[in-house]
């Protein structure tokens, strides 16, 4: 088994390209263009595999692209690359739209061409899977799941780039017949987190006697999913996943964002203890402009039809990733150079994706 793999330098990303690599041994191309958020050291488990290999180019370079996908002969290409951070998009949309749309759009093209020029068996097995996110759908109350039927209501550039790419996806499916999936995931968290999200940011600030803030009064709730979990669950929906289909991936671990903080806070209470309870750190700002309320996914489609479901709850998860992040500081701390927990998303205040 061949796979590309875009955006596997990325958070989930690299947890997808570490699982084929080294659990399934399949042969692993990864195309990433390591923008501020992909970083090579999260490869290091792999670094020097035989199945493994690197291509650092964007997927809004068709022609690049498209000698690729000749020369490496992919029997699937597992779509990640993309702008993920929400409060970027609210400061600089425009690198959201390019590579989120415009790099999505590409990357079909040429994967339509290539698939196109295949024959018997191995073009009848080739997959396309398209990973997205939970936010595509919007905001709930405080009842309910986001389920594949669920309308799509995105709130901010971010979500509203990767909704246009997920119809994008499906277009080429039912237009041209390309064999496309399309996955939607809850929010992930684990070992390699870029610094900027909220847990990492909440458990390295913790370490350094920073504020750790929390927007709004915190009572946002979001579902959590373990990103080895979500790995082992795309390497499934490729591999067994219905052509046409999309398939929801969530961790059935529902938090308001003050609780996983608080929960934190009192890991890092055992872990490193202060003079002070971590708890005292936390601030209070300003909400993030057009803030969803809730996300909560409803995975049964994908536990029922194809088998799986994820392993770690919000507990032993967060505990594992408490428990990297103070003892990989080789990681994080290059990258903490270069973002040090100031706070994005206010509108008004544009800032280059790339620093």
């Amino acid at each position: 088994m061949r796979v590309l793999v875009t955006g596997g330098a990325g958070f989930i990303g690299s947890a997808v390209v570490r699982h084929l690599v080294l659990e399934k041994r399949y042969e692993v191309l990864n195309v990433d263009k390591l923008t501020y958020a992909g970083t090579e050291t999260s490869l290091q488990a792999v670094r020097g595999a035989p199945n493994y290999r690197f291509l650092r180019a964007d997927i809004c370079d068709g022609e690049t692209l498209s000698r690729t996908l000749v020369d490496f002969q992919p029997d699937r290409v597992m779509h990640l690359a993309a702008e993920s951070h929400v409060d970027r998009s609210i400061n600089g949309a425009q690198d959201f739209i390019n590579t989120n749309i415009l790099g999505t759009f590409t990357l079909l093209e040429c994967a339509r061409a290539y698939w196109s020029a295949m024959e018997g068996e191995r073009k009848q097995a080739f997959r396309f899977l398209h990973v997205s996110t939970d936010e595509v759908y919007g905001s709930l109350g405080e009842e309910g799941l986001f389920r594949e039927t669920t309308a799509y209501d995105p709130s901010s550039p971010y979500s509203a780039s990767k909704a246009a790419s997920d119809h994008l996806v499906k277009a080429w499916e039912r237009t041209y017949g390309l064999p496309v999936i399309v996955s939607n995931c809850s929010n992930n968290y684990g070992p390699y987190h870029f610094p900027e999200k909220l847990i990492p940011l909440v458990i390295l600030n913790a370490m350094e006697g920073k504020p750790l803030p929390v927007y709004g009064n915190g009572a946002n709730v979001r579902d959590w999913l373990y990103v080895e979990d979500h790995a082992l669950a795309l390497d499934i929906i490729a591999e067994r996943g219905r052509i046409g289909e999309t398939y929801n991936v969530g961790g059935r671990n529902e938090r308001r964002n003050i609780d996983v903080v608080t929960r934190i806070c009192g890991l890092m209470d055992g872990f490193r203890p202060r003079a002070t309870l971590h708890r005292d750190l936390i601030t209070y700002v300003t909400d993030r402009p057009g803030h969803d309320a809730r996300y909560a996914i409803d995975a049964t489609k994908l536990e029922t039809e194809l088998g799986w479901r994820a392993e770690e709850t919000f507990e032993t998860g967060i505990e594992k990733t408490v428990r990297w992040y103070l003892d990989n500081e080789w990681w994080w701390g290059p990258l903490r150079e270069r973002y040090s927990g100031a706070r994005l998303g206010l509108p008004g205040h544009a800032q280059k994706t790339d620093v």
